[in-house]
């Protein structure tokens, strides 16, 4: 298992390079955050979709030509006609286009930890192919005392012994290499020599095995990468389809019950309906978003913790020592991201599964559990370069400080990410709020840190820095 240390310090071509983790992850310009439901796609605090052009342009109609039709029957029933098409083409091309999404987040998802798995796969190969090739140096090393002992008894063979002497072998194949030579050795203590032949073969078995493992490693990587760029897209098609839903919608709506309406009521009345609705639609949503904030900050102030900044920019309050509380951040610039307690550790695990899905073997965060939309804070300053949908993570937030640290934020509930791509958070501030989203099994925020975008285990990441999660 590695851990920051191992990452910062060793060098065993088990690792992705940091040139190869930029070339799978780098900094997401835009992700939508997107959110099944009736209704379709939901953006939740995250930035514009790119204005795409469309592959075809659209003829809405106007609210001249249902003047018009009014004063026509059958024009009157072809527009009707018509309007209903568009209401429904704009719906269905919403949720195709979500449901493209989705599925295209969830297989990066997977490819991302099939990822991860294979990277950790050959770490450990590796890691075991080390340990073995110094056990097989130790016994060569075991077999030339005892070549040794023998020229000092008189039973050996003085100018093979020389031989192996003359030089400083550097591992167990130079050793056994020279100690092959000597005849006396081999037919009076051959199993030492075996032993000594066993453990080298043992490690350079399981140097081939790492050397597998990583090439398999760099083929999920690419296909991680290639699974990412199809995710971005699909998302930003089904941004672009609910700009447009929601660009024309309301008017189509309109526009029809002014057609079939046996009412005296006015085109100018319903256009002025139209403008009252998306009015009261964008206030509802900002009081939802401040309720939302609100409640999350008072949750933390009520549990002692910081968040004292919000969209503002602002941070947590800050201070010297170790601590556990959330949003509380430290001199070094860093803090918990969360008053919750810690439910499931970094590491491997038993699967738990429901009807729709397992959780992961290999657990690659800790889970701190608070209750459901309480506060969850930036663990340490950086600019936002996910937030959204991404598969078992459910709404995902990653915040990268620009060297090679990063952290992630899982499972954040609908509506609670109060963050965008692109934007410069500083430690303890507001970014989400807690919640069950993605392979989740109850509320909690599944917590994760990266060194050069590599997942290590935050536990000892945080206590290094002071913190206990």
């Amino acid at each position: 298992m590695l851990d920051e240390q191992h990452l910062n310090t060793t060098d065993c071509d088990c690792a992705p390079t940091p040139e190869e983790r930029k070339r799978l992850w780098p900094a997401v310009t835009r992700r939508s955050a997107l959110t099944l439901g009736a209704a379709g796609v939901v953006a939740l605090g995250v930035t514009a979709a790119p204005h795409l052009p469309p592959a075809f342009a659209t003829d809405y109609p106007s609210w001249g030509d249902v003047q018009r039709a009014l004063n026509n029957q059958k024009a009157k029933a072809g527009e009707v006609s018509r309007i209903q098409s568009l209401i429904a083409g704009l719906k269905a091309d919403v949720a195709a286009k979500q449901a493209a999404a989705t599925q295209a987040s969830d297989e990066y998802y997977a490819a991302q930890q099939a990822f991860f798995d294979a990277a950790q796969r050959a770490a450990d190969l590796q890691a075991q192919a080390d340990a073995q090739a110094v056990q097989a140096k130790d016994a060569a090393s075991k077999a030339g005392k005892v070549a040794a002992e023998l020229y000092r008894n008189g039973g050996g063979d003085s100018a093979a012994l020389q031989l192996f002497l003359s030089g400083s072998a550097s591992n167990a194949d130079d050793l056994l290499a020279r100690l092959g030579t000597m005849d006396d050795l081999l037919s009076s203590n051959r199993a030492v020599y075996d032993a000594a032949v066993v453990a080298r073969d043992s490690a350079q078995n399981l140097t081939n095995q790492a050397k597998v493992a990583r090439n398999e490693r760099d083929r999920l990587q690419v296909e991680a990468q290639k699974k990412m760029k199809a995710a971005q897209a699909a998302s930003d098609a089904a941004q672009v389809a609910l700009d447009n839903q929601n660009a024309h919608l309301g008017d189509l709506q309109a526009q029809l019950a002014a057609l079939q309406s046996t009412t005296a009521k006015t085109i100018t009345q319903y256009k002025a309906g139209v403008i009252a609705a998306a009015k009261a639609r964008a206030a509802a949503e900002a009081r939802a978003r401040a309720a939302a904030e609100a409640a999350a900050r008072a949750a933390a102030a009520n549990q002692g913790g910081g968040g004292g900044g919000g969209n503002d920019g602002g941070g947590g309050g800050w201070g010297n020592g170790s601590t556990g509380v959330g949003g509380h951040v430290l001199s070094n610039g860093w803090c918990r991201p969360s008053n919750g307690v810690q439910t499931s550790g970094y590491g491997p695990r038993t699967a738990v599964c429901n009807g729709s899905y397992c959780s992961s073997s290999f657990h690659y965060g800790v889970d701190l559990a608070s209750y459901c939309g309480s506060a969850i804070f930036a663990a340490h300053s950086g600019t936002v370069v996910y937030a959204g949908y991404n598969g078992g993570y459910g709404n995902y937030i990653h915040i990268d400080n620009g060297d090679q640290y990063g952290t992630g934020y899982g499972h954040i509930r609908q509506g609670g990410i109060f963050v965008r791509v692109g934007q410069h958070v500083k430690a303890g501030q507001l970014i989400a709020a807690e919640g069950n989203t993605g392979h989740s099994f109850g509320c909690h925020l599944h917590f994760e840190t990266y060194v050069n975008n590599y997942p290590v285990n935050p536990a000892t990441f945080m206590a290094a820095r002071g913190i206990s999660v």
